[in-house]
């Protein structure tokens, strides 16, 4: 029988806490040797103060870092109300916080069956894991055409738009990036909802190739409306989600 790899918590020093917008972080940290697969998560806790003393309060993130640098990276936002990610906000460099290891989570392209042509849509920080992916020599040697869709209310918020304009320097004819802005004029991209678009069509045609059931997989990331939205359009496709004892053609990851 396989034993159970048991959660241990390690301390990790707060290197830089970066502000996209007012809402939207990148929190980078150090610690000791993290081994994990580009596309997974780690759970990171701190104290926070009660009336009673303090409470330890937890939560996932995906990391963004490629699994062969140093430093991890966390790409997060602001809950309102939130107890842990408006602690972290307050963060800063020489600060101490714990993350657990190992990392974990299957949305990874090692579960990813073998195709021509791979999506990558995220709304908002679902974008961090698919950064990290991109990093890899594994996405690019794998497969002939990747996109990249990522929505977002503002276009403020689109970031890492400089790591992505690298990816699209690099792999020109491989790579496509779409940004879709929901509550204002988007001048590098489309306007509106993901789904919107991938219904009229719009979507593949920027990405000069199609979503179909017998070259392509899908992965998605972000909120719980997207993902079931995008699960729904995808079904009308005759794509089903993808498990490891029945393959598909989508993987999730949701952000609450």
């Amino acid at each position: 029988m396989t034993g159970i790899i048991r959660t241990t918590w390690h301390n990790a020093e707060v290197l830089s806490n970066q502000h996209w917008t007012a809402r939207l972080l990148t929190l980078r940290i150090r610690t000791e040797s993290l081994p994990f697969i580009a596309g997974q998560f780690v759970t990171l806790r701190l104290p926070i103060p009660t009336a009673d003393g303090t409470e330890l309060v937890a939560k996932s993130y995906s990391l963004i870092n490629a699994p062969d640098e140093e430093a991890l990276e966390i790409f997060y936002n602001i809950v309102p109300n939130g107890k842990l990610s408006n602690a972290l906000a307050r963060l800063q460099p020489g600060d101490s916080l714990e993350i657990s290891q190992p990392a974990k989570g299957f949305f990874v392209l090692d579960e990813i069956p073998a195709v021509p042509n791979l999506w990558m849509i995220a709304t908002g920080t679902g974008l961090g894991p698919y950064l990290s992916i991109l990093k890899t020599a594994q996405a690019w040697q794998r497969f002939q055409k990747i996109v990249l869709v990522h929505g977002v209310p503002l276009v403020n918020e689109l970031a890492y738009a400089e790591l992505i304009d690298t990816f699209v320097t690099q792999y020109p004819e491989q790579f496509r990036f779409i940004s879709c802005v929901t509550r204002e004029a988007n001048p590098h991209g489309l306007e509106g909802r993901i789904t919107t678009h991938l219904e009229s069509g719009t979507l593949e045609q920027m990405a000069g190739t199609t979503i179909a059931a017998d070259d392509t997989h899908v992965m998605l990331c972000g909120n719980h409306n997207m993902l079931n939205d995008m699960k729904a359009l995808l079904g009308n496709r005759g794509m089903q989600r993808h498990l490891r004892h029945k393959p598909g053609h989508i993987t999730t990851e949701q952000y609450f």
